[in-house]
Order: C-alpha cells, then structure tokens, then sequence
C-alpha cells in the first residue's frame, strides 16, 4: 500500500475554449497531513480540489489515491468527501437525516448508520440540535453539521472548499482550532482550499501557493513566510520588505545585492550555479525581522544591514503602531511594530530612521520579470 494518501502527478486542467485553469501540479501527501491550499482569486485551487473530488474531469496528468489510480474514477467511488463554503445542507432534513444521508445511500446497514451517525454527533457535540433544520442553526453549528455529514462516511481524504468564509472573524477563529484539533485526533488527511492567508499558515502542515494555475511553492508555514521561493510568494504572503537590486555576489550560504541603498546581502534562494552576473535579484525580508531606530541612534554590528529614511505616517491602533518610511522618492515601505519600539524614541512623522535587520534572515531571489530591463 502507498505511503502517500495523495499523489498529484503533471496534474492539467484545459477548460474547453482553451483556457488553462491548471497545469503541471505535482504533490505528494502523507497519511494524515493538513495540506492548506492559497491564492487569488482564478489561480487554479479550487479547479484542483474539484479535480480530485472528482467534481471535474482531468485534462493530462494522473491522481492517486492511497497508490489507486482513481484520474477516471467517479465522484460517488472515491474515498473522499467535500465540504463546500455553502455547506449544502439539505433543509427539509433535520441534523440527524442530514449526517446519516451519506450512509444511505451507500446501502449502509441500519445500525451501523445509528453506531456512526451517534458517534460523530458526540465528537462534534451537536446533539442538543439532532432534531433541528437548518434554518434554526447557528453559523458554527451549521459548520459542525457539514463536518459532521462529511466524516461520518469515514474518508481517507476530506476536501474542504472555503468552509469558513461564512463566519464572522470571532467564530471563524474559534472553528480554525477546533478544526485543526479534530483533524489531528482523527488522523485523516485535510485539503482545505482558503483565499486567507492567516488560515492557510495557521492550519496547514504545509502550504500550497498557486498562481495563475500553477504552483509557486509548496512549504511548511514558517519556510514559506521567512523563505520565499518566488517574488509573487514573497509579495503575496505575509509583510515583506522587497527592495530590488542586481546580483553582485554568490556563494551556498550568502547572496549579495547591488541597490541604490548600498550593497544587501541574504541567503540565495535559487541555484547559483546558473544565476547570470548582474542579474535583477529581489532583497526580500519578513517585516518582524526590520528594526526601527531614529538615525544616530542605531548600534550597527556585524552581519547586519542597513538602510535610512523618513518617516512619512505614523499611525498607532492600540498597542500596534503602523508607520510609513520613504526609503527615497521611488520607493516607501509599510512597518508594524509594538507601541512601545517607537514612543518617546524619537520616531515620529518627518523623522529620519535606520532600519536594520540581520543578514542571515533576508531572502535572496532573481527577479527574471525585470531581466533585460
């Protein structure tokens, strides 16, 4: 049997009119890993859940599941279930009919309905509305109603499809943890496609970012946001401050950039063996690595860079305070930090600052969409 519940091999979707919604997707999933699915709107990962739904057809490539080749297996014979943003529920049903659906139409014995049916109400603690329709249910019981109907049929693999973009910031947070906690107890592979990205970093094991219909980069959380692999990752997850340069300089461990703010240096993100000289290269560092400090005030040590600006907003939202530096007449950058790093420290509108950050926490990238420019 494979060690992989999933394995996506040169997976290709071509709607008819020619349109390529995805192309050349390789991933492999381990047994119960919570894989988190990003990217703007039309990039292709929700057209990829639905592949492996089996909701729509594949162009080219092959989809394993659990080493079956299931590329031309029907929706209803695959080992999985999907959970959409609408959560479909049937609203003649009480909760109870709505989980045991599944079960019967797959001929399931009776009391072996009733045996999963109980089971999977008291996991999702929903048994003070067994009885009830949708249109009495809240949104987080509506939610739980969805899981519920989608693991009782006991998949290997469950797809979930924007499952929270119906609930507001407070329940939404409150069902990321007990999704996450259910998954891990449960053991069962997640494929949970998200537009946030706070969602996808916070609940998957590791990351799919998708562009255009193909993939940028498939990493853990941490590796993704302090490593980007792409200048449309670096862009597109978390804060990074992106300053654009040429390459100088390259080694295994170090890159060095030529910027208008002086020479920057980080740790290579692509193969330098072939980088061309005074190729355009992208310095990329994660905003909670940038320390802030008036000019004159700042202690330069080694292996630290540096570069000076003015502070043109300052902007202060409880203990979070939000500033705005000109690095010069072209380029500006956005800063968040505590309250407490920039009161009374003489950072204020009109100010002139140094922001530093060490050099082993930037990220180098050629930028090949500005080569010949």
């Amino acid at each position: 049997m494979s060690e992989h519940d999933l394995e996506l091999i040169g997976l290709r979707k071509v709607y008819p009119g020619g349109t390529v919604a995805v192309e050349g997707f390789d991933l492999k999933v381990d047994r119960g890993e919570f894989i988190s699915f990003v990217g703007p709107s039309g990039c292709g990962k929700t057209t990829t859940l639905r592949m492996i739904a089996g909701l729509e057809d594949i162009t080219a490539g092959e989809l394993l599941i659990r080493g079956r080749n299931m590329t031309r297996t029907p929706t209803e014979k695959r080992p999985t279930a999907t959970i959409f943003q609408n959560y479909a529920i049937f609203p003649h049903m009480n909760v109870r009919k709505n989980i045991e659906f599944g079960l019967v139409v797959r001929n399931t014995p009776p009391a072996e309905v009733k045996r999963r049916v109980d089971a999977i109400i008291d996991k999702l603690q929903i048994g003070d509305v067994a009885d009830a329709r949708e249109a009495s249910l809240s949104g987080g019981q509506k939610q739980r109603l969805a899981l519920a109907r989608g693991l009782v049929t006991e998949p290997d693999i469950l797809l979930l499809d924007e499952p929270l973009g119906a609930l507001d910031a407070n329940l939404r947070k409150s069902i990321q943890e007990e999704l996450r906690i259910l998954q891990r107890d449960l053991n069962i592979t997640f494929i949970f496609v998200t537009h946030a990205q706070s969602e996808a970093l916070s609940m998957g094991d590791r990351v799919v970012v998708m562009n255009a219909g193909q993939v940028e980069q498939i990493s853990p959380p941490f590796e993704l946001y302090t490593r980007p692999a792409s200048p449309f990752v670096a862009r597109f997850i978390g804060r990074n401050k992106i300053i654009a340069g040429e390459l100088a300089e390259t080694d295994a461990q170090r890159a060095t950039v030529s910027t208008r703010f002086g020479r920057l240096s980080g740790v290579p993100r692509f193969d330098q063996t072939s980088a061309p000289a005074n190729a355009p290269a992208l310095v990329v560092v994660p905003s909670e690595y940038v320390d802030i400090r008036a000019t004159g005030s700042t202690r330069r040590q080694a292996e630290t860079d540096l570069v000076s600006g003015t502070v043109e907003v300052l902007d202060t939202v409880g203990h979070v305070a939000y500033l705005t530096v000109a690095l010069d007449e072209k380029q500006s950058v956005r800063l968040e930090t505590h309250v407490e790093r920039v009161s009374g420290r003489g950072i204020e509108p009109g100010a002139t600052v140094d922001l530093t950050w060490a050099a082993d926490r930037a990220t180098i990238l050629l930028d090949p969409a500005n080569a010949g420019t």
